[in-house]
């Protein structure tokens, strides 16, 4: 890639937002009120403004290694916290994907050196959820299971969280998972019943 060709693309950007609205950049410069956090995985194929149809302003974005939410990662938790105490977000997104490089790392008995740490986190879903997916003969579709089984665990360690419980109490905050298809691009719900899920630890992890 030719780095100048970015600069270039810059400037035909700006050009273009001027066009349709030459009081854009003042505008953005006034601040942000996103309805929506997003937290996704980092794969370069996965752009998250772009396919939930959205522009600057209206989503607030972390991104990682398989989209995970692991309460000793500053920088995740630093975000949570942020978009929902400060900015007040309304929704909150665990955004995963088929084909994910991160998932399909985790399923191998490899040592993978830096990543090990980040990757046993995965590993451990696979634990919680085994009986499930070593049901699962095709390993194209347990691999599939498992990303979705990820974007579930994912978003119970982010309602875990002190930020998101005291949104809970105070206000009407709602937490998705969402699995992204790069085979077809669509969006998906994976309509999680939450109150299921954590029916038997809400009383350790709910905030008086």
């Amino acid at each position: 890639m030719n780095l100048n060709t970015v600069f270039e693309n810059n400037e035909k950007w700006i050009e273009q937002k001027l066009k349709l609205d030459p009081n854009f950049f003042d505008e953005l410069g006034k601040g942000q009120n996103p309805e929506l956090l997003y937290i996704g995985c980092s794969d370069s194929r996965v752009t998250a403004e772009d396919l939930m149809g959205l522009g600057p302003g209206e989503v607030f974005v972390h991104r990682n290694i398989a989209n995970m939410v692991i309460s000793i990662d500053l920088n995740v938790m630093s975000v949570i916290d942020y978009a929902v105490e400060h900015l007040k977000v309304n929704h909150v997104v665990v955004c995963g994907h088929y084909a994910c490089g991160g998932v399909k790392a985790a399923m191998q008995s490899a040592d993978l050196g830096v990543l090990n740490p980040w990757l046993r986190n995965i590993r451990d879903v696979y634990r919680i959820h085994k009986t499930e997916l070593n049901n699962i003969k095709d390993e194209d579709k347990k691999y599939d299971r498992l990303v979705e089984l990820n974007v579930q665990e994912q978003c119970v360690n982010l309602i875990k969280t002190a930020s998101v419980q005291k949104a809970y109490r105070d206000r009407d905050l709602k937490v998705h998972g969402w699995i992204f298809d790069v085979h077809t691009g669509k969006l998906i719900d994976l309509k999680i019943q939450f109150e299921d899920i954590l029916k038997n630890i809400k009383e350790i992890y709910h905030l008086d």
